[in-house]
């Protein structure tokens, strides 16, 4: 199974890109990146370019931009703006059950991720 590869967006925490490193993910926030202060299109060409998928609080822009960019993108991960520790749960989860391949040109809704109580 190939691990998914993450390119966090301006908006997202970049101890987010640290804590998947340790566990063993890929992942790079814009700052590493020297993207702070690009546009959404330049994120999410540099994604592709990298091959890694968008992690992003920027649900109306990043889902235009799925619309263009469908059949190129490595997919895009929408969250709304939670706390770091449901989020990182979401996430994990998402990541510990998915391929690469699967999410290829798709948006994903972290939000189907949540703990069930």
């Amino acid at each position: 199974m190939g691990k998914i590869k993450i390119y966090l967006d301006e908006d997202v925490r970049p101890i987010i890109a640290e804590i998947l490193n340790e566990r063993g993910y890929e992942a790079i926030s814009t700052i590493k990146a020297n993207m702070v202060g690009k546009t959404d299109k330049e994120q999410i060409e540099f994604a592709i370019k990298n091959q890694m998928a968008v992690l992003t609080h920027n649900i109306k822009d990043f889902v235009q931009l799925h619309k263009i960019y469908q059949r190129e993108h490595y997919g895009i991960i929408l969250s709304e703006q939670i706390p770091l520790k449901p989020l990182l749960r979401r996430l994990l989860t998402f990541l510990s059950k998915t391929d690469a391949k699967e999410i290829k040109g798709q948006i994903i809704w972290l939000s189907k991720y949540k703990e069930k109580l």
